[in-house]
């Protein structure tokens, strides 16, 4: 095992403690045995990847931290369409942009967001007019209450709007490899109005995966939603908060300026536009000199300035979610995960 490591060093927020132990498993066995090994011994684990969607304590993480870092790629082609087996620590991006070079549909909308494959499922990961459930046809996973490796169908994964039965069962599933069936038509379906519109096509048309990747990286770009280095205002971890899904009465008295689209379990609400409304503004911090404020980008973003604590953005995000309660009475769900923390 390593020495001690900042969880700040490892997270697109650039905050978190120290883990008192940490393995980086660059095989699968290897990621598999760390875990039941920890497992037995009653050790607390925490799986990274590439750290995008995790806000952990300023106090660290009292367990070891195990690094999924497992690399591998296997297509098989089936005329159509091809057959896509990721291993868990690819980098996704890495294999959108692969993806789609090779003409490969399905992923294009999702390029841009950080972090590696085996996060991708847990959270249903989507974004203009795409999401993974839509293209997975299994997960191989560890099942840590029997200690054995399954394969789950589509079916079996349980995926709702940024959930999973891996979500839902965090502590029980862990993602090893996803498959996923791809076209090969390098044309893209265009299901979302703001990238329709940048791209110059109506809702429900069609455009190269390139044009549509490179759409949707520029979009993201001006929402400060592509981690840069350089740019404390894309320190984040993405949108904090999911948009909310509310049931038909509740909507309904909700302002009609509201953007709002169907959901399988009622009408799902622009978070972004709650917030906005019930005062908090792009740049928001608690005060003049508070270190983690909202992106001057994008109201969904809670950013480190440069010198935040994890304490700092659970502040913030405090803040946020009281606001939005007081106005509109809707509760906001944050969606990174919180270690050591609740708001």
């Amino acid at each position: 095992m390593g020495a001690r490591r900042l969880l700040a060093d490892h997270t697109t927020f650039r905050v978190g403690g120290p883990a008192d132990a940490w393995i980086t498993a660059t095989a699968e066995a290897d990621l598999v045995e760390a875990i039941l090994r920890c497992d037995r011994d009653d050790v607390p684990v925490l799986l990274v990847g590439g750290g995008s969607n995790l806000l952990v304590a300023d106090e660290g993480f009292r367990g070891t931290v195990v690094e999924v870092a497992v690399p591998g790629v296997d297509a098989q082609d089936r005329g159509d369409a091809v057959s896509v087996t990721l291993a868990a620590g690819e980098v996704w991006d890495d294999v959108v942009s692969r993806a789609v070079a090779r003409g490969w549909t399905g992923i294009e909308a999702l390029s841009g967001i950080p972090g590696r494959v085996g996060a991708t499922p847990v959270q249903n990961v989507g974004a203009y007019g795409q999401e993974i459930a839509q293209v997975v046809t299994s997960v191989r996973a560890l099942d840590r209450s029997t200690a054995t490796v399954t394969d789950l169908s589509v079916d079996e994964c349980g995926f709702g709007y940024r959930t999973s039965r891996f979500k839902q069962e965090r502590d029980r599933w862990v993602v090893l490899s996803v498959t996923m069936d791809l076209g090969v038509s390098g044309q893209g379906a265009v299901r979302y109005l703001e990238l329709a519109q940048a791209l110059g096509v109506e809702v429900g048309g069609q455009a190269p995966v390139a044009a549509i990747r490179g759409a949707v990286l520029g979009l993201r770009a001006r929402k400060g939603m592509v981690v840069t280095p350089d740019d404390p205002d894309t320190w984040s971890a993405g949108s904090f908060f999911t948009n909310p899904i509310v049931s038909d009465e509740t909507a309904a008295a909700i302002p009609a300026a509201c953007p709002r689209y169907p959901a399988a379990a009622g009408v799902k609400l622009s978070a972004a536009w709650l917030i906005e409304q019930a005062g908090i503004s792009r740049g928001f911090a608690v005060a003049d000199d508070a270190p983690a404020a909202i992106s001057g980008k994008h109201t969904l973003a809670l950013t480190n300035r440069g010198s935040a604590r994890a304490a700092d953005v659970v502040d913030l995000a405090r803040v946020v979610r009281l606001q939005v309660l007081e106005a509109f009475g809707i509760t906001l769900e944050p969606e990174p995960v919180l270690v050591g923390l609740s708001l």
